[in-house]
């Protein structure tokens, strides 16, 4: 057990979790009935502890956040200076302090040249409503008010609020919500494993491409402002896109005038082994939301990265833009944000992953042997096992999710995160994993594995 959860009271604090606290994507009965909360206590590097002292492999980084691993006490000491100097200010009119202009510069710096502005929120979810508003209201300066409609993938996922939530195409969200809003729209995610049936994935990525025209020319394309998507899919259970789908998804939007948007707040800060998903996924993006990486999690922070040719529109024809957050550009986020990227290039953590990436990809791959294993697939950091009840034929289990969270709860039991995305089994570790740590990882992912067959081997063809 350690230092810090020795002198607590377990049973009082998760009797006052349950009395007091409601969670997000939680399922209420089953938490009640099953005793309430995993207290989580201390970190370090891409461990973390429980309140009863049992130690994890954070095989998730926190929410695909923790790039950096934890413990870092630099990012720390740089929350702490800040907070002396400048505990809050805000970057409303015509106002900002010196972290946020700096980081401001940071980002742009390693980016493409044509991304020099930044937006400052404070979540992904913010960055992906941002982006509704500003869209919106840039076909409107150009002249084309009537651009509103913004298509998206099918299990994408953009955020939890209501705009992002109807950017994704999360059915469970849409239905709890009455939404999508008007004016969104989805189509079939690229996934070859569910949907390619007898085709190539090259193939299958060219057909996945051409449901998104075909969804422009029936909304008819004057109508269209955007085309959303994340580089790779990741709550959606780790959907790489086949190398054929996303040159073709940009081909198609720039034939009809169409903005893309590339939601990097997964992908972003090295997790693909490069800066960003879609320089891994071969395209070029007019707008790029981001969060999660860009402070390792340390802090709450998001923003959005505008092209020129956007932000000229803004310049150009002036007037206020009606939109903020008390909390955007927050100095002592920003302080920690811009040592956090400091410490993704002075350790070469992006390269550090795309080294290492191969090395994952091997390791998952050896699990292809397990019969509940039907695929795995991943890039740079970031991968995916599909559980599946017949191998040969990519069949999946009755009641999809269920099976996922069987092996979820077993991976709990042998000391690893692991998430379930319906029945897909995903990983996003800190960045700074090592190979010994990786092969750790996939020892224990078997170990899972093992005792999910046994649960359910009675249903395997």
């Amino acid at each position: 057990m350690t230092a810090h959860s020795k002198n607590l009271n377990i049973a009082e604090l998760v009797r006052s979790d349950i009395t007091h606290h409601f969670h997000p994507f939680t399922d209420h009965k089953s938490f009640h009935a099953e005793g309430g909360p995993r207290v989580i206590t201390q970190a370090d590097g891409i461990w973390i502890w429980d309140a009863n002292g049992n130690k994890l492999l954070d095989g998730m980084a926190g929410l695909w956040c923790v790039n950096v691993g934890y413990g870092r006490k630099d990012l720390a000491e740089a929350a702490y200076r800040q907070m002396l100097d400048l505990p809050y200010y805000n970057t409303f009119f015509k106002t900002t302090t010196v972290p946020s202009t700096e980081l401001a510069a940071k980002i742009s710096s390693v980016m493409p040249e044509r991304f020099k502005h930044i937006f400052f929120v404070n979540s992904g979810s913010e960055a992906n409503d941002t982006i509704v508003r500003l869209v919106r209201h840039y076909w409107k300066l150009k002249g084309k008010a009537y651009r509103t409609h913004f298509i998206g993938r099918r299990r994408g996922y953009h955020g939890s609020t209501m705009a992002a939530a109807s950017l994704g195409g999360m059915q469970g969200m849409h239905e709890q919500g009455g939404l999508p809003l008007p004016g969104f729209h989805h189509v079939l995610q690229p996934h070859w494993f569910d949907f390619g049936g007898d085709l190539s994935p090259d193939e299958f990525g060219l057909q996945a491409a051409a449901e998104v025209e075909k969804k422009i020319l029936e909304l008819g394309p004057d109508n269209v402002a955007a085309f959303i998507g994340e580089p790779i899919q990741g709550a959606g259970g780790v959907i790489i896109p086949p190398k054929t789908y996303w040159p073709e998804i940009q081909k198609i939007c720039r034939k009809y005038g169409i903005l893309i948007i590339a939601d990097e707040v997964i992908c972003g800060f090295g997790r693909t082994g490069k800066w960003w998903g879609f320089e891994t996924m071969g395209f070029e993006p007019d707008i790029v939301p981001m969060a999660k990486g860009l402070s390792s999690g340390y802090l709450p922070i998001g923003a959005v990265a505008f092209s020129d040719s956007i932000i000229r529109e803004f310049f150009d024809k002036g007037g206020e833009f009606y939109h903020g957050m008390t909390y955007a550009g927050h100095p002592v986020a920003a302080a920690v944000a811009l040592k956090n990227i400091e410490i993704l290039q002075s350790e070469k953590l992006v390269e550090h992953t795309a080294a290492l990436g191969p090395y994952l990809a091997k390791a998952l791959r050896s699990l292809e042997d397990h019969p509940l294993v039907g695929e795995t697939r991943s890039v740079g950091l970031i991968g995916a096992i599909e559980l599946a009840s017949d191998k040969a034929r990519r069949a999946r289990f009755k009641d999809p999710g269920r099976v996922g969270t069987i092996c979820r709860d077993h991976s709990f039991k042998a000391g690893l995160i692991m998430r379930a995305c319906w029945d897909t089994m995903v990983l996003a570790p800190p960045l700074v994993i090592s190979k010994k740590e990786i092969d750790e990882m996939t020892r224990l992912a078997r170990q899972a594995l093992d005792a999910t067959l046994a649960d359910v081997k009675h249903e395997m063809k």
